[in-house]
């Protein structure tokens, strides 16, 4: 397996902070993302290791074991489970070329005795009938991060993601919210000696949208009005997620008031059919640039009211 180094991936090296790797893969995704690279596959390829350094290095358990055990990283905890066997085998008494299979290997950085790979290659990869050969173990579990615009969470569509190098097909219900993570049971690491497969959980990234802000599932979104629709009443038309909609504008609308239009909100999630609501707050705009005639209208008014 060739080995990949994440922190020069992100541009990084190990001295660097959560902030720091957080900073740097955003960086490094927007740069490499393959909406951004149409038919590059050179881009690809570079977002895929971008993704799988993140995922490794923004998580300190696994920041730990690759910091320790490199590109075997995955197989640390299957190291330490099987060095713990190493006890059924001492004071034990090895006749006929028996031997401890553990003693001739060395920890990370340590002298004399075969590296990690080499051990992992005999424990899990090579021939043999030795009781721990036969030992399974669980994939690891893997995190990744799924981006998306603000619309595209407001429907049920398919999205292609790629993780430790395999791409994976899912169907995103609407409604999913910014944070919000979902598991795949059996799509993270491979299991060793025909172990489960780890599972493998997403986060959603939503981006803001210009023109609506959602909390929960309901929208608010700002619409202007001039003064005179404000105070003699009118129509006007408002964005919604399912196109324009007609709202008619009661007579002496006050700055600041806010109507609700049910339904027209964001999908709830694995709800088919079911949606929040759309709260639009009226913001008057007063005019300017009046001439001396207009203004003595607004006198008039004063001194009436």
């Amino acid at each position: 397996m060739e080995f990949i180094d994440y922190y020069k991936i992100l541009g990084l090296d190990k001295s660097a902070t959560t902030a720091d790797i957080k900073k740097a893969y955003r960086k490094a995704a927007r740069k490499h993302h393959p909406d951004l690279n149409p038919n590059n596959k050179e881009a690809e390829k570079k977002f895929q290791q971008i993704n799988e350094a993140n995922e490794v290095l923004s998580d300190p358990k696994k920041r730990k074991k690759y910091d320790e055990y490199g590109k075997d990283w995955q197989h640390a905890d299957a190291y330490e489970q099987a060095k713990q066997s190493q006890g059924a085998y001492q004071g034990q008494g090895y006749q006929g070329g028996s031997r401890n299979p553990f003693e001739s290997y060395s920890g990370a950085g340590g002298g004399g005795g075969q590296d990690f790979s080499e051990f992992f290659s005999s424990m899990f990869g090579g021939g043999g009938g030795s009781r721990a050969r036969q030992t399974q173990f669980r994939g690891n579990d893997l995190k990744a991060e799924l981006h998306l615009n603000f619309r595209k969470a407001a429907e049920t569509h398919k999205q292609s993601l790629t993780v430790n190098g395999k791409t994976i097909r899912i169907t995103v219900p609407a409604g999913v919210s910014n944070g919000q993570e979902i598991k795949l049971k059996g799509y993270g690491g491979a299991g060793i000696n025909n172990g489960p497969n780890g599972d493998l959980y997403i986060t959603f990234v939503i981006a803001d949208d210009p023109d609506f802000k959602r909390i929960g599932n309901d929208l608010y979104a700002t619409e202007e009005i001039d003064l005179y629709t404000a105070v003699l009443g009118g129509e006007l038309y408002v964005n919604t997620l399912s196109g324009k909609v007609k709202l008619k504008v009661k007579p002496e609308t006050q700055n600041g008031t806010k109507v609700k239009l049910k339904g027209k909100g964001f999908p709830i999630y694995k709800k088919e059919g079911e949606f929040g609501d759309l709260i639009i707050t009226y913001q008057v705009k007063i005019p300017t640039g009046l001439n001396e005639k207009q203004k003595e209208i607004f006198r008039k008014l004063a001194n009436e009211t």
